[in-house]
């Protein structure tokens, strides 16, 4: 591809960059998010979903939004199915209200198809902008709390117990101390900032696991190749049951909607802050084709849940490549080509042990609870709705739970403290069917 042409593409002199810059902001990228590789598979796979091919369905998942954004935007943007969502998918509705994977996916295709609706008529701004803010706010750090937990699960740092419900694991077990010793790691690495800390991390407990032995022999296995073919993805392409949220749509319509409101606030968040880094906003403060990042974000969600992944979203970790150079769309071009390539490296991260993947599961939840800073603390209502929501999360193991719990509480609190008139019509719409939905056990 010739220098005019990416100039004709892409405007690099009138973004004040340049092919170099935008390479290496590409490369910068994909390695502060190519964690989710292995990570992603690792938390369907608990849904059920045939694990072979999961890689490769994360990387063309990965790939084609990434492309989509830049196609449509032109904004150094990557995307990849979202860390949050996907824990969604698997505990929420797959395993905590026991619907078959085959009928999350078609889920996520229907939350896709109304995010796109939503996008290009605009609703979805009315939406934004009636929701309060403290609630948001508690979602988000309520999914990082979440996302933590099922970390700390995973490690068997945080095991069951009769009497307490959870209690400390055995840290005597190699595998629970590696796993702990990973946490460590991953929060040293990304604390002074090295670039693709989270993924330096896997690789580091990937390797000391060649050398830890348990019950079953070493927790890193030899990789048959290092090189070798993508695995099909014939299992999970066009699985995806769509008429299932329709003829249960009692049963499934909290679970569209939940899917809705943090896809939207999760994209809206990560679009203006990458956006605001690399100088995109107009004077206003205003991404200029936040409707297009919207739509394509939105529509990468559908293409997802055809070949067999959680909806797919924007990725904060965009700022990396922001911060190395990158402003327009042939940073994410790079990114999706490098998805592309990893896929050819299967055989080496199928071996990587789950004890190497909870350390990343633990910092992207703690990196997630940063928004909990922003609540004000002398509105004790929003303090309140944002703990309620951001304790629900983990404690229903439920990240809709902790949604419609916030939604009750705000209102609740609200009307009793006679501020009634504050609350949005949407707001008092949505904590009424919630609560609807709790008394009849609509579940």
């Amino acid at each position: 591809m010739s220098q005019p042409l990416l100039e004709r593409v892409f405007k690099l002199s009138q973004h004040g960059t340049n092919l170099k810059t935008e390479l290496i902001a590409g490369l910068t990228t994909f390695a502060a998010m190519s964690y989710i590789l292995v990570v992603n598979p690792s938390i369907l796979s608990a849904s059920g979903m045939p694990v072979e091919g999961l890689i490769t369905v994360t990387a063309l998942a990965a790939c084609i939004g990434t492309l989509l954004m830049a196609m449509m935007t032109n904004y150094p943007i990557a995307l990849a199915p979202g860390m949050g969502l996907n824990a969604f998918f698997a505990f929420t509705i797959c395993i905590t209200r026991e619907l078959p994977w085959e009928a999350a996916l078609g889920i996520v295709f229907w939350n896709g198809i109304l995010f796109v609706l939503l996008s290009v008529t605009g609703i979805r701004t009315k939406i934004a902008e009636a929701i309060p803010a403290a609630l948001k706010i508690g979602v988000q750090s309520g999914i990082g709390l979440f996302i933590a937990f099922i970390g700390l699960k995973n490690a068997e740092l945080i095991v069951d117990h009769p009497a307490t419900l959870v209690t400390l694991g055995n840290l005597s077990e190699p595998q629970t101390l590696l796993a702990l010793a990973g946490i460590v790691i991953t929060m040293i690495l990304v604390i002074k900032r090295i670039p693709g800390a989270i993924l330096m991390s896997v690789i580091i407990i990937t390797c000391i696991g060649f050398f830890v032995t348990s019950g079953d022999g070493r927790l890193t296995e030899t990789p048959e190749a290092i090189l070798g073919m993508p695995a099909s993805i014939s299992d999970t392409f066009m699985a995806m049951d769509i008429f299932y949220p329709l003829t249960h749509f009692a049963q499934t319509w909290d679970l569209i909607f939940a899917l809705l409101f943090v896809n939207m606030f999760d994209t809206i968040g990560t679009l203006l802050g990458v956006s605001r880094k690399a100088n995109l906003l107009d004077k206003d403060g205003r991404l200029p084709k936040i409707g297009n990042a919207m739509t394509a974000d939105a529509t990468a969600s559908v293409v997802g849940a055809t070949i067999g992944t959680s909806p797919v979203t924007s990725y904060v970790e965009s700022a990396a490549g922001v911060s190395a150079g990158g402003r327009t769309g042939l940073t994410s071009v790079v990114v999706a080509c490098c998805f592309l390539l990893a896929l050819f490296f299967t055989p080496v991260m199928k071996i990587i042990p789950l004890m190497a993947t909870t350390p990343a599961l633990v910092m992207v939840g703690v990196l997630m609870m940063d928004s909990f800073r922003q609540i004000d603390f002398d509105d004790m209502t929003a303090v309140a709705t944002a703990v309620i929501a951001m304790l629900a999360m983990p404690l229903t193991f439920s990240i809709s739970e902790g949604i419609a719990l916030g939604f009750i509480s705000y209102t609740g609190i609200m009307i009793g403290t006679g501020r009634y008139r504050q609350v949005s019509l949407i707001t008092y719409l949505l904590a009424a069917v919630f609560l609807l939905r709790y008394i009849l056990d609509l579940k």
